[in-house]
């Protein structure tokens, strides 16, 4: 027989919830070392991802940053998968939610849309490892924060005078902007930080290669020639803006359509 390494999450207990339990709602199991906490394990894996990157994070090494070998972390969470779903709803956690109130006049609910993209996109400049985790089909988004910030979001629309449907789809279309737009930011900058060079710096080399390469292509070249901003930290926020801009138009734009039809 293979002995299992400390890595390796022990065989689930029996009892458990029937279908596939999330983190949230899956039965506790006993304690082996009274003195640690989900709590503690899952802020100490934030710390670790903070400091060190989704690389770095590993039971055997989190267990000996809490002093406790790995297969007592088993005790709170059911393997690394489980502990990273936490760990994320713990930056969901850092937003405020948006607020309903008002929101029958266009400019607060757009206004409150924005913010709360606003507010997601710098969460992941801020916590760069989690673009190896948004992209999971998992549990993250069961987590009671993320729940949180899309119920208000859906308040927030309904409060406007969407139906629910409509709602969601609107949810759907501005996060999943805001989510791709901020991994592909934060894995830029993750590349970025390897480097001793700032980000306008790496830009101003890259631009005449870009202009370059795109001779044979007039409206990239045009593109590349006349519509690069100057700084580039304040053009990827104004854009990112214009963006959200772009799908709400478009939102009240189908909806006032709909209703004229």
């Amino acid at each position: 027989m293979t002995a299992k390494s400390e890595d390796t999450p022990p065989e689930p207990r029996t009892g458990a919830l029937p279908g596939i339990p999330s983190p949230w709602n899956r039965p506790r199991r006993g304690r082996t070392q009274p003195a640690l906490s989900r709590d503690q394990i899952v802020a100490e894996a934030f710390a670790l991802l903070d400091a060190e990157g989704i690389e770095a994070l590993s039971m055997r090494k989190l267990g000996a940053r809490l002093n406790a070998g790995a297969t007592s972390l088993y005790t709170h969470v059911a393997n690394k998968e489980e502990l990273l779903a936490l760990v994320v709803d713990q930056v969901f956690g850092e937003l405020p939610l948006p607020v309903a109130e008002g929101a029958e006049d266009p400019k607060v609910w757009r206004a409150a849309v924005l913010e709360c993209t606003e507010g997601m996109r710098a969460a992941i400049n801020r916590h760069p490892w989690m673009v190896s985790v948004l992209g999971d089909v998992g549990m993250v988004y069961l987590g009671p924060n993320w729940m949180g910030i899309s119920e208000a979001l859906l308040a927030v629309m309904e409060t406007a005078g969407f139906d629910l449907a409509e709602a969601n789809d609107v949810m759907n279309a501005v996060m999943g902007y805001t989510i791709g737009t901020a991994c592909v930011e934060a894995a830029w900058l993750s590349a970025l930080a390897k480097t001793s060079r700032s980000e306008q710096e790496v830009m101003d080399q890259l631009l005449p290669t870009v202009v370059a390469a795109t001779k044979d292509f007039p409206r990239l070249h045009r593109l590349y020639t006349t519509q690069v901003p100057k700084e580039i930290a304040a053009g990827r926020d104004d854009g990112f803006v214009r963006g959200i801009t772009v799908i709400l138009d478009g939102i009240e734009a189908t909806r006032a359509a709909r209703r004229d039809g």
